[in-house]
């Protein structure tokens, strides 16, 4: 089994603190952010950062549905780490100062593949899916905190 890893960046008009308690603001705003690959989406504990349990499907092509009970925590400032309990993913959130007004969102998700000619399709194309699903949701998080 090879790790898999998507990563995604984005420089958005606003400066990193609000654009990181945007991210960590599970019960409000992430949410509203999510693209519609994002469906059954429950604060399940917290809400706020470090110490939330959030649920959500995660369909990242017609076929592959991934079912997703994450901890978030933080462990440093500026960074959200999302671990799931239902499998090897793992999400963190970096966000840092970019300019006066302006801040990077980059998010990375690793994980452990499947083995022989899936897990090749798996570390070749599913990167690519995600990086498009995350490009769509760093988008919508802009929009909602550059108003």
């Amino acid at each position: 089994m090879a790790q898999v890893e998507a990563t995604t960046e984005r420089v958005i008009a606003a400066d990193a603190e609000t654009v990181f308690d945007a991210l960590a603001d599970y019960k409000e705003v992430r949410g509203k952010v999510l693209p519609g690959h994002f469906s059954e989406y429950e604060v399940r504990e917290g809400g706020d950062g470090e110490g939330t349990l959030v649920h959500w499907m995660l369909q990242a092509t017609s076929k592959r549905v991934r079912d997703c009970l994450l901890e978030v925590t933080e462990p440093t400032d500026g960074q959200l780490v999302e671990k799931d309990r239902n499998s090897s993913m793992v999400t963190t959130w970096t966000v840092t100062p970019a300019g006066e007004g302006r801040s990077k969102a980059v998010v990375s998700t690793v994980w452990n593949g499947a083995g022989g000619i899936g897990g090749f399709f798996e570390k070749t194309f599913a990167p690519k899916g995600l990086g498009r699903i995350y490009d769509e949701l760093l988008q919508n998080l802009a929009t909602e905190v550059e108003k």
